[in-house]
């Protein structure tokens, strides 16, 4: 073979190779850039100072709602009014899985319950949850098969640039979305406050045809090592100074 025409054919092989995309690592997490100040560790003490020892209760956290009919847009409480949101980032630190039961079927907004636990599995009467008739799929009215006894899940959500997290009222129609992804987290070995979580909403019908929002939750951003263990520290003397304020029974209303 003519050596001209050899070289020629190796250079373009050569060229072809190079031209070669590099196989692509798995996808994975992006660490968070920090935005979360109050990881500090002199928060506490800030929101010590300006409450003047109040108790830190759960009537000073802002709340969100799921939203009715259906909408895909969060309400979130802002410094000039009601802000509308489609998503909501951050890193939630904890969370509880609350259940209500008022003896009528349409109280009036603010009511306190007539029954409250804070765990789904105990009353604060000390009755087991799973024992009482309330919890009966259908013990609601008897045609849509929901339970008397309302459940849900509240989030403290963190988000950058606030010191309190915002509480996120996931209704019982979520529940179970939220605790696979909290599953798929520990799945993994990852903390769920160890992550920034998005939580965006998605329109579903009942088998009823009544519209209503179903949540959705993507972890986004993966804390870095020093950040989740800022953020772990943070939740949990959070939640010890929440409890030590000894109001939750008060956090569960009607409306």
């Amino acid at each position: 073979m003519d050596n001209t025409k050899l070289k020629s054919r190796l250079a373009t092989k050569a060229q072809t190779l190079q031209e070669v995309p590099a196989e692509r690592e798995p996808a994975s997490l992006v660490p968070a850039q920090s935005g979360y100040a109050a990881l500090n560790s002199s928060t506490l003490d800030l929101i010590r100072e300006n409450l003047k020892e109040q108790p830190l209760t759960y009537q000073m956290f802002d709340v969100v709602k799921s939203p009715s009919g259906g909408s895909t847009v969060f309400t979130v409480p802002g410094l000039s009014g009601d802000e509308a949101e489609k998503e909501l980032t951050g890193i939630i630190l904890d969370y509880t899985t609350p259940r209500a039961y008022w003896d009528t079927s349409d109280p009036v907004e603010g009511t306190p319950p007539t029954c409250l636990s804070h765990n789904s599995l105990v009353s604060e009467d000390g009755k087991a949850c799973a024992h009482c008739p309330f919890n009966d799929y259908g013990s609601k009215d008897g045609e849509t098969g929901a339970k008397a006894c309302k459940e849900s899940v509240l989030l403290f959500l963190l988000r950058p640039g606030n010191v309190l997290p915002l509480l996120v009222r996931v209704p019982v129609t979520s529940k179970g979305l939220f605790l696979k992804y909290a599953a798929r987290l520990t799945s993994s070995l990852t903390p769920l406050n160890g992550v920034v979580t998005r939580i965006t909403l998605q329109k579903a019908t009942s088998r009823g045809g009544k519209p209503y929002a179903l949540f959705h939750f993507e972890a986004v951003n993966a804390l870095s090592s020093e950040e989740a263990a800022s953020a772990k520290t943070f939740a949990r003397q959070l939640m010890e100074a929440v409890k030590a304020s000894e109001v939750m029974p008060k956090l569960e209303t009607a409306g």
